[in-house]
């Protein structure tokens, strides 16, 4: 009888949430007017972060819990849902960028910082922020990271632009605390000027126990590359959004499992167009069909709604998209600044961006 017992108390919460996500679904696709008469219109609530710099790296645990990383070598955390935000920077890093971070919960998190050759490094907390221990720092002059991943706890990923005309990918298998570079003989060679966009924490990601994404521009063709091995092997795959420049290609990718993909980019000149900045895939990223009504602009950060199979956003500097339909067609929810965006299974979904910008999704 006890087990009968539990099973209907998960029963009972995994109805609860799919209720609930449908709940929060239907706010965000509701048509506005209809939305605001009901009082149910879903939209960002601006959070003060009690800074001015631009927050690329975030990392979403829950709808009480945040972390975000950006310039001057921040950190911040919240753990009320955004009413108060403690800086939690390592010290002595004023000087680095962050660009991406992961956190497993609270208290454990990995940092990402970019650039040349020693300015790219890697800093893990196991106590909230209160101490940082540096785990990697880059000594290849060659070597500029880009983006970190996790599997789970204990296994991960750093992705640096082409050294030697092949992207370098480093590993871990102790939650960060180590890193060594995996051989480079199971990566495609790179296209000329080809390399990966530090604009959002999103240029590498992963679903499952050992597939990986990254996402390229800069080359002749903006392309996906998909590692099932844990970053040991990958196979490239031409995306439809525009490349040919440095400024454009895919900027961002969001896996809702180890099929069904979605792809946000183009060209992150403000004064230039960005058409077809959106696609998807439906076979792990070996094709990638355009979005029939995508992206009125160029977009930096895409994730999957919390218990959604169709439903997405995708920000940028200057809106917020939603797809309903699984990246098919997108339409605009918002017009603020952001640069990423993270969800969470308790419907927690995040962004944040340039001037200290984060808010959370409510309605």
């Amino acid at each position: 009888m006890r087990g009968l017992g539990k099973s209907r108390r998960t029963s009972r919460a995994v109805t609860t949430v799919g209720l609930c996500a449908a709940a929060f679904a239907a706010a965000l696709t509701a048509a506005p007017a209809q939305a605001h008469e009901a009082g149910k219109a879903a939209h960002w609530a601006l959070k003060d972060s009690g800074s001015d710099v631009r927050f690329r790296g975030l990392s979403a645990v829950s709808r009480d819990t945040a972390w975000v990383a950006g310039a001057k070598g921040t950190v911040l955390r919240t753990t009320d849902g955004g009413a108060s935000w403690r800086n939690v920077s390592p010290p002595g890093a004023a000087d680095l960028e962050f660009r991406d971070i992961e956190a497993f919960d609270a208290r454990r998190a990995v940092v990402l910082a970019i650039g040349e050759g020693e300015a790219s490094r890697v800093f893990r907390t196991d106590d909230g922020g209160a101490t940082w221990t540096e785990s990697f720092r880059n000594t290849d002059a060659k070597a500029f990271y880009d983006c970190l991943t996790f599997f789970d706890r204990r296994h991960g990923l750093v992705m640096s632009d082409p050294v030697d005309g092949r992207f370098r990918i480093l590993s871990t298998s102790d939650g960060g605390r180590s890193w060594k570079v995996l051989p480079g003989d199971g990566m495609p060679a790179a296209q000329d000027g080809e390399a990966g966009f530090a604009a959002s924490g999103q240029c590498l990601v992963s679903a499952g126990s050992h597939d990986a994404w990254l996402a390229t521009g800069g080359g002749a063709h903006a392309r996906v590359l998909h590692s099932t091995d844990r970053g040991l092997t990958w196979k490239a795959a031409e995306t439809p959004i525009p490349a040919g420049d440095p400024a454009r290609g895919v900027f961002a990718l969001a896996f809702r499992d180890r099929a069904h993909g979605l792809a946000v980019g183009g060209d992150y000149r403000a004064d230039q167009a960005s058409p077809q900045a959106a696609a998807v895939t439906p076979d792990a990223g070996r094709t990638w069909t355009p979005a029939a009504q995508p992206p009125s602009a160029y977009r930096s950060g895409v994730a999957w709604l919390p218990h959604s199979r169709t439903s997405a956003l995708a920000v940028g500097p200057t809106g917020t998209d939603l797809t309903t339909d699984g990246g098919r067609t997108w339409r605009t929810l918002d017009t603020g600044s952001y640069d990423t965006v993270d969800c969470t299974p308790d419907l927690g979904c995040w962004a944040s961006g340039e001037k200290g910008r984060v808010a959370r999704l409510e309605r």
